[in-house]
């Protein structure tokens, strides 16, 4: 098994990037393809222990920021360290997967135009676990089609069940479709529409899924556009971190408060363990012809290496067939 991960992506990279994938090669039968700038990745690699014939290192100078257009990656940077994994990706059977903590814009553009979409899908479309009160669910999109049409929802939510029952675990997923209310008649017409098709060919549809419901668990995956997901992601970040500093905020103003803080502490970091990205890793790009796997641009080298074992789980359930097979 052998998965390229884009060393030059993300705030932490290389030197995060490189960390966590040598966790993954120690802990995991993997095999790791760096493209990057070779002296800054070996920089890096002369700080570990690891076994060499593992890693590799194909060199590029090209690297895409964060801040550049999503179309950089195949026009003005061709050799870029993404375009040039999801084009080894691409042309060579010897590579499983690729992972990127980049630029998310251009990471799907290139996997879009370069690798194609799969038979049956028309638009690619960004999953992510997300934790919930009843263990995980799948949101999906949460930012690589910001203006579908119904069809392409009922893809994503194909898509998402078969990511959920093969990855997952979940028999029989329920597919929730996020919406202002939970009647039929409640949203756009878009929402309507996709509601119409969700309700004619999806035997394990549940119905609309309010905002507030989310974290709640009640469907094992939840279908929205990409702009929408990518709101509620963020929200949801943005509030975690705010309630953290407010907790410790208010720890800090009284002894009780801080002895209080000490006998929970145990309680708070699984509480901060179930609700951390970096114990998921990444998010699956779905849809396009081959495994691409997106981390979030702040990970750690934690995050990495568990992105690396989610990837090892979608290669080794073939995910791809089975959308093929589903979608078809």
């Amino acid at each position: 098994m052998n998965i390229i991960v884009d060393a030059m992506g993300g705030d932490h990279a290389p030197r995060e990037i490189v960390d966590g994938a040598i966790q993954a090669v120690n802990e995991f039968n993997v095999n790791i393809t760096f493209t990057g700038v070779e002296a800054k990745i070996r920089a890096e690699l002369a700080k570990y222990d690891y076994p060499k014939e593992k890693i590799k290192i194909i060199h590029t100078d090209e690297v895409v920021d964060m801040h550049d257009p999503a179309t950089t990656s195949i026009r003005k940077k061709k050799n870029s360290s993404i375009s040039l994994g999801i084009n080894l990706l691409k042309e060579s059977t010897t590579y499983n997967a690729f992972i990127s903590a980049g630029n998310t814009g251009a990471v799907v553009c290139a996997a879009t135009f370069l690798l194609g979409m799969l038979p049956g899908v028309e638009r690619p479309a960004i999953g992510l676990v997300i934790p919930t009160l009843n263990k995980f669910s799948f949101l999906i999109d949460v930012g690589a089609n910001t203006d579908p049409k119904p069809e392409h929802l009922l893809q994503s939510a194909i898509m998402a069940k078969v990511y959920a029952q093969e990855v997952m675990g979940i028999n029989d997923p329920r597919i929730g479709l996020l919406n202002i209310g939970a009647e039929e008649s409640k949203g756009t017409d878009f929402v309507k529409d996709a509601h119409k098709l969700f309700l004619e060919r999806l035997s394990n549809f549940a119905g609309n899924v309010e905002a507030n419901e989310i974290f709640a668990g009640r469907c094992d995956c939840i279908i929205c556009d990409g702009y929408v997901g990518n709101v509620v992601i963020k929200i949801s970040e943005s509030l975690m971190e705010s309630a953290l500093t407010l907790i410790r905020r208010e720890v800090k103003k009284s002894p009780m408060s801080m002895l209080g803080a000490m006998l929970m502490r145990g309680c708070m970091r699984d509480i901060k363990k179930h609700a951390d990205y970096t114990e998921y890793g990444g998010a699956p790009l779905l849809g396009v012809n081959g495994l691409v796997m997106i981390s979030h641009g702040r990970s750690n080298a934690k995050a990495i290496k568990n992105a690396i074992r989610a990837t090892i789980h979608e290669i080794e359930n073939n995910v791809i067939d089975h959308i093929i097979q589903e979608v078809v």
